[in-house]
Order: structure tokens, then C-alpha cells, then sequence
């Protein structure tokens, strides 16, 4: 995206005094002023309007420092080869004690894994990675397509629908009942307690109260703990609940452990897949050469597949805290200070990505994108989260000319969650 440039006749960038939180933030990233730009305003993402901010601090402040009464201080770390060294430097930067900019409260605070250090994070990893290993993935593709293709056949052909709601969010669903063994009838309460868990402050889209949050959360914790007990009765199985439940590590795990463990499997089992879903049918229609491409040449599918994770980077950003004083880009990161990698902006990133604000789906080493982070932490599930992608596209080629988008996307007013809430479209059959 090409950006403003700032001249003589151009307004005066708005000081941090004149910025009104209640208002839509400014299209052009050069009518504020440098130190006052805030990644961390979600509005910033419901609008669509954060990449020429991105754009602008990698050029001018890459390792960029912010800070507000709602999360307090924090670096923004915008380019990409900056990212991986942080992302893969353990002994520095710190996952404790949360992946959110937003400090956590100590009387309610699950604790997930993946905001774990060594040696803690391997242990509680392993005990859920059988559940999506590869001979694992093998034996559930025939289940996804028979799903994916229930689920394509039951659209309304001609009839305007949400996609979001029709097909990315059901499918993910599904999916995610059976890697839990979850009563399938109740699957959409996965979904809610994922929505929930990445909502930020003040409850997000959700329209709920955090203290309504928290009582939800707990719930599921509870629900699930009552099903630990009964798959551990039973004879062992490759779900994740009976993974936990024939563990000996469960038996060191308190309730906080537990609920975070599970919370971190909803949401990574739910947010890549579902928002690449979604953001694959806009990308297609918003680049329509591309959809041409991948109409002649369906073998394009997987290597698609990566272009548009990259491209919707589901997860914008990861924290991480620093262990001792760090100095980078001409900047010094203080003992304690939070970091947070933005993977969205590094995903555009001119000097590691050729044409980074191009959409192209056969696109030369497209699985190179930051999206699934790097490190101990990269995503377990990532293979999982290609493999329903693809499965989708397959299917979508085998019986509809095209998926069209008839109307304006809405997005998630989220600084973490790069997701859609509606996608208008309609099915066209071949």
C-alpha cells in the first residue's frame, strides 16, 4: 500500500490530547504524530486502516514505543526479521506471563501453555500434540471433506448469506467438537468460549461484561473438567481430553492450568482457520485476476492455501516480556518492558517479503509468512489449520463457479483477533 506523503499544505498531525478515542482513527497515518501512534486501538482494525501505520513505523520507528491508560506501556515491533530474533530468543524475552498487551489480574488468570517458558511449555505441549500429529491429520481428512462437502451443499444457492457464520464458523466448529470428542450438539458453545477468551477489554464484540466473562470462562472449565474425569475412566483415545485425562502431568495441573490449557486449544483450533476461511473468499474477489489463476489451475490450492494466511494473519500479534535490558533498532527495551511482535505487519514487510501487499497465490516460498510465529511456540496445529483450508477450496472449486462477495465486510474490533463478523456472498453453481 502506498503511503501519504507529508508536505507543506498537509494539516498538522494531531497531538495524543486531540485524538478522540470515540471516533474512527485517520486514514492517513501522517496526520498523526509519530510518537502518538497506538497499535494497540482496536479501532484501528475494525476500520481496515492499520496497515499504512504499519507501514509508516517500519520505515521510520520499527522498534516503536506506546503507551495509554487502558494497557500502559509497550513496544510495537513492526519488521520481520526483528520479529523472528525475538520470537526465537528465549533467554531474553519472556512468554510469562501472558501473550496479551493487557496485564493480567492475578486472582483470575488461566495460564496457557503457550505463555509458558522452558522447561514447563514442553511438558504441557506434549501432552496434547498427538491429537494433531500427522498420521493423526491422515486419518481425519476423509472426515473434514465429508463435512466440508455437508456443509458447501447445505448454502442456499442465489440467496445472499453470511459466510462467516454458514461456512467458516460451522466448519471450525466441527472440527473442533471432534479433536475435543465434544458432544456435537453443543459444538457452538466452542465457538463462544473461543469469542470470548480473545475478546480484550471490555468484552470486545461479545457484548458482555468481564465479569460475565469470567463466569462463562469458568464454565467451561468446569464443563470440561467433568469430561477429564469421564474419558479417564475409559479406555485412552487421540482427543485431547483423553490425552489430558490419561497424562500424569493432568495431576500436577490446578484449575487456572487446566482452563488455560483448554482455552488456548478452543482458540487455536478456532481463530487461523476460521478468519483464513473468511478471508480467503475476500481476497479472492478483491483480487479477481487471482481467482482466474486458481480456476485454471486448481494445483495452486496449497500453496494458496499459505498465501492467504499470511495475507489475514489471523493472530496480529504475540507479547513477549523482557528478561534483562535489550538494545535493538537504537532502541533500549528495559528489564520487564512488554514487546509486542506484530506478525500482521511483518507479514508486509518489504525487505523479507517480495510485493508484500500483492495477493498472489503462487506466490514463491508463500509458507515463509510469520503467522503460525516461530520458535518453541509456533502453532501445533498448523498443519491442521492448512489441511481444512485446502480441503475447503477443493470443494468450493468442485462445485461453485465462484463464492462472490455482494457486499461490505465487517471486521472484529480487535487488536489481537484478525477476524470478519459478516461476509456477504453468494454461491454461484458451475
Amino acid at each position: 500500500m502506498s503511503q501519504a506523503i507529508q508536505d507543506s499544505d498537509a494539516p498538522a498531525p494531531l497531538t495524543g490530547a486531540d485524538l478522540d478515542p470515540r471516533l474512527d482513527p485517520p486514514a492517513d497515518p501522517y496526520s498523526v504524530a509519530l510518537e502518538d501512534i497506538d497499535m494497540s486501538q482496536r479501532d484501528l482494525y475494525r476500520t481496515q486502516r492499520h496497515l499504512p501505520y504499519f507501514e509508516r513505523l517500519r520505515k521510520e520507528d520499527p522498534i516503536h514505543y506506546s503507551e495509554n491508560e487502558e494497557v500502559g506501556g509497550f513496544w510495537s515491533v513492526t519488521r520481520y526479521q526483528d520479529i523472528i530474533a525475538i520470537d526465537t530468543d528465549h533467554k531474553r524475552f519472556s512468554s510469562e506471563p501472558s501473550i496479551f498487551v493487557g496485564d493480567i489480574d492475578p486472582e483470575f488468570a488461566p495460564k496457557t501453555f503457550i505463555a509458558m517458558d522452558q522447561p514447563k511449555h514442553d511438558v504441557h505441549r506434549k501432552i496434547v500434540t498427538p491429537a494433531v500429529a500427522p498420521a493423526k491429520l491422515s486419518d481425519l481428512e476423509g472426515l473434514i471433506r465429508e463435512r466440508v462437502c455437508k456443509v458447501l451443499d447445505s448454502l442456499p444457492v442465489g440467496e445472499t448469506f453470511n459466510w462467516v457464520e454458514k461456512v467458516s464458523i460451522e466448519i471450525t466448529t466441527q472440527m473442533l467438537a471432534t479433536l475435543f470428542d465434544f458432544p456435537f450438539e453443543d459444538r457452538h458453545k466452542l465457538t463462544h468460549w473461543s469469542d470470548i477468551t480473545t475478546a480484550g477489554p471490555g468484552g470486545g464484540d461479545t457484548g458482555m461484561t468481564e465479569d460475565e466473562i469470567r463466569a462463562e470462562l469458568i464454565v467451561c472449565a468446569t464443563t470440561f473438567a467433568g469430561m477429564l474425569e469421564e474419558r479417564a475412566a475409559q479406555p485412552p483415545k487421540f482427543d485431547f481430553i483423553s490425552l489430558m485425562a490419561h497424562n500424569d502431568e493432568m495431576n500436577n495441573m490446578d484449575f487456572f492450568e487446566l482452563m488455560g490449557t483448554l482455552l488456548l486449544l478452543i482458540v487455536g483450533g478456532n481463530d487461523t482457520t476460521r478468519n483464513s476461511m473468511s478471508g480467503g473468499v475476500l481476497a479472492l474477489n478483491r483480487h479477481p485476476e487471482e481467482y482466474d489463476k486458481l480456476r485454471a489451475d486448481p494445483s495452486l490450492i496449497p500453496n494458496m492455501v499459505s498465501e492467504i494466511i499470511r495475507w489475514q494473519t489471523p493472530l496480529g500479534y504475540m507479547r513477549r516480556t523482557a528478561l534483562e535490558d535489550v538494545e535493538m533498532g537504537g532502541k533500549t527495551i528495559k528489564k520487564g518492558d512488554k514487546v509486542l511482535m506484530w506478525y500482521v505487519s511483518g507479514n508486509r514487510d518489504p525487505e523479507a517479503i517480495d510485493r508484500p501487499d500483492e495477493f498472489l497465490i503462487d506466490r514463491p516460498k508463500a509458507r515463509q509468512h510469520l503467522s503460525f510465529g516461530f520458535g518453541i511456540h509456533r502453532c501445533m496445529g498448523n498443519r491442521m489449520a492448512e489441511m481444512q483450508i485446502r480441503i475447503l477450496w477443493e470443494e468450493i472449486l468442485n462445485r461453485f463457479s465462484k463464492v462472490e462477495v455482494v457486499g461490505e465486510p465487517s471486521h472484529t474490533r480487535s487488536n489481537f483477533v484478525m477476524g470478519l463478523t459478516d461476509l456477504p456472498v453468494r454461491v454461484h453453481l458451475k
